[in-house]
């Protein structure tokens, strides 16, 4: 059932290695010297303005002369003021530590945190205070404390503009990794929710975790992920899109084998389903594996609402995904190549409307989708309302002047419409329906209809022939047998959906059957 992916990795090859420079460990430790250690983390941030050393002493504890080591604007200002510099510097310190061991009865009596650990490592030390935490070093001592103390701004958690519902849930995930993770932790609240951490990228240290539910991901799965993980070599991740595009199969296609989502209660699915997921700090987006192609036309709202209405959506957009590629292919080649198939009526309004236009079908279609994309990707760029009235006005007064001009026929504005109007509907796969759709266009071009049929076949062949970490990429999407189709075309209902996909998952049941619950006494 299980096949590992195909995909060769050369990131491991010395052309393609990435330079090391800034980033080997540190030699040095640390003394029992105060200013010593104060002199070797400005060295280590040597032109750094960013890193403060505040220096403080206790007045009725002589011993008490320490300094605390963090970057500005890291910190919680708050946190380092009251829990640390404040209790160190009150005048009854003496009664309540002893000075033979005065580091460590700072850590259990003095400082007020619930994030202190004692560490001799130097690498360790600097990982921290780039994180966030506060070294505290105190005279005499070769090691120090390190304090949690994060507090760097963040956006607050609010609906993803790009995944907007009417009814569900209106959390989104933020760019903060532990928000991210709690927002997983409070929607599964058991203990077999697992999280394994680890940093990325030689020279940005990018933490990412790996999470899935114990007892439903398969290890198959689990294994290769971490595989491929190991296997990436760059300097650094700014975004999950850099993992995304490393690690997912069939890298030259246009499909994504390797799902993106913003929502908290979609991955939350993904992970009660057996899917691994991959959290990235500093983006909003989570991958899962493995990822099909039904799940292009599944909505999270698609849980929520009746499953009539439910199924009804989510056939359009099966429908305009189908649609939005071959329209314009379909409609060349009836015009150009086989115009017997068109109602006598229909085809002289046609060929009325191309009078005096100058260019062929064929160019008149590339020219105007090429428009309509320009025109997308100029309303996506821009500030919301400014990007409106672009796609209106451009929209309207561009079809408009094009049409009276005689640069283009009328209904060729029409399909360009109803294409940019379908594409749309379904923005998780624009990428890949625009490649295909130029390709339908450039068989029809040439072979009519049967060009068209060509491209679909090669599509489709291409779709069945690619993998996702070893699972067929349509799974599902061909067969019902048993409850396999339950969740794919078409959503069944919640009392009829016992089981879970049994290609990616260890334990089936997904629920005891409640159908008789709903029946009228």
């Amino acid at each position: 059932m299980y096949k590992k992916g195909s995909k060769k990795y050369k990131m491991n090859h010395p052309e393609n290695s990435v330079g090391q420079a800034g980033t080997s460990p540190q030699t040095k430790n640390l003394t029992a010297s105060l200013e010593e250690n104060i002199s070797l983390f400005k060295n280590i941030f040597k032109d750094d303005q960013t890193l403060v050393t505040r220096e403080f002493q206790n007045k009725c504890v002589k011993e008490a002369k320490c300094c605390i080591v963090y970057i500005s604007g890291m910190i919680n200002t708050e946190v380092v003021n009251e829990n640390i510099i404040q209790p160190v510097l009150r005048d009854n310190l003496s009664e309540d530590i002893d000075v033979k061991n005065l580091l460590e009865a700072l850590m259990k009596k003095v400082i007020v945190s619930n994030n202190v650990k004692i560490e001799t490592d130097i690498n360790k030390m600097v990982s921290s205070i780039i994180s966030g935490d506060t070294l505290f070093i105190l005279e005499g001592y070769d090691k120090c404390l390190v304090i949690g103390s994060q507090g760097w701004e963040k956006r607050s958690i609010m609906e993803p503009e790009s995944s907007k519902v009417v009814r569900g849930p209106r959390e989104g995930f933020t760019e903060s990794l532990m928000v991210n993770l709690s927002l997983i932790r409070r929607k599964i609240q058991n203990p077999d929710l697992k999280f394994k951490f680890r940093e990325m990228g030689e020279r940005t240290h990018t933490s990412t975790c790996i999470c899935y539910v114990e007892g439903l991901a398969i290890e198959e799965v689990l294994t290769e992920l971490e595989q491929r993980l190991n296997k990436i070599k760059i300097d650094g991740i700014l975004d999950s899109g850099y993992i995304q595009e490393l690690i997912k199969d069939a890298p030259y296609s246009p499909f994504e084998t390797v799902g993106a989502f913003e929502r908290p209660d979609v991955v939350a699915s993904k992970l009660l389903e057996g899917r691994v997921a991959l959290f990235v700090d500093g983006s909003p987006f989570v991958l899962t594996v493995p990822f099909l192609g039904v799940e292009n036309f599944q909505a999270s709202e698609d849980y929520y609402n009746n499953y009539i209405f439910a199924n009804i959506n989510r056939l359009i957009r099966g429908f305009t995904a189908v649609t939005s590629t071959t329209i314009p292919a379909i409609f060349l080649a009836l015009v150009t190549y086989h115009q017997e198939m068109l109602p006598t009526p229909l085809l002289i309004s046609i060929s009325s409307s191309r009078q005096g236009v100058p260019f062929p079908t064929s160019l008149s279609l590339f020219i105007m989708l090429f428009i309509f994309d320009i025109l997308r990707e100029v309303g996506t760029r821009m500030p919301g309302p400014v990007g409106q009235a672009v796609n209106i006005v451009g929209t309207l007064v561009l079809g408009q002047a094009a049409v009276q001009a005689k640069l283009v026929s009328a209904p060729v504005i029409i399909v360009t419409a109803l294409t940019g109007i379908t594409t749309l509907i379904n923005m998780n796969i624009i990428g890949s329906t625009i490649v295909f759709r130029t390709f339908y266009l450039l068989g029809a071009s040439f072979l009519g209809i049967y060009g068209v049929l060509m491209c679909i076949i090669v599509m489709y062949l291409h779709m069945m022939s690619i993998r996702s970490f070893g699972i067929p990429y349509m799974m599902n999407s061909t067969r019902a047998k048993n409850h396999d189709g339950q969740d794919a075309w078409i959503r069944a209902p919640w009392w009829d959906m016992t089981l879970r996909p049994k290609i990616y998952s260890k334990d089936l049941t997904r629920q005891v059957s409640n159908k008789k619950n709903g029946k009228n006494k």
